[in-house]
């Protein structure tokens, strides 16, 4: 095994529900998460009951692969 070059300091917060606040190296505001539309369906988490909508946490994995 190579040497650890690098070790991510994050830390994340629920707040209620889906909602998610992470705090993330390199951002100088907060990163909010939850869910939306199907994804919100699939979690059986009522569209119409969310508060506030966001991407999820896939949203962001996606877009970081495909970036």
């Amino acid at each position: 095994m190579g040497k650890v070059v690098y070790i991510s300091k994050s830390t994340i917060e629920r707040k209620r529900g889906p909602l998610r606040i992470a705090h993330l190296p390199g951002e100088a505001q907060p990163v909010i998460y939850s869910v939306h539309g199907a994804i919100a369906e699939h979690y059986k988490v009522d569209p119409a009951k969310l508060s506030e909508s966001h991407a999820a946490t896939i949203d962001y994995v996606i877009s970081a692969t495909a970036g």
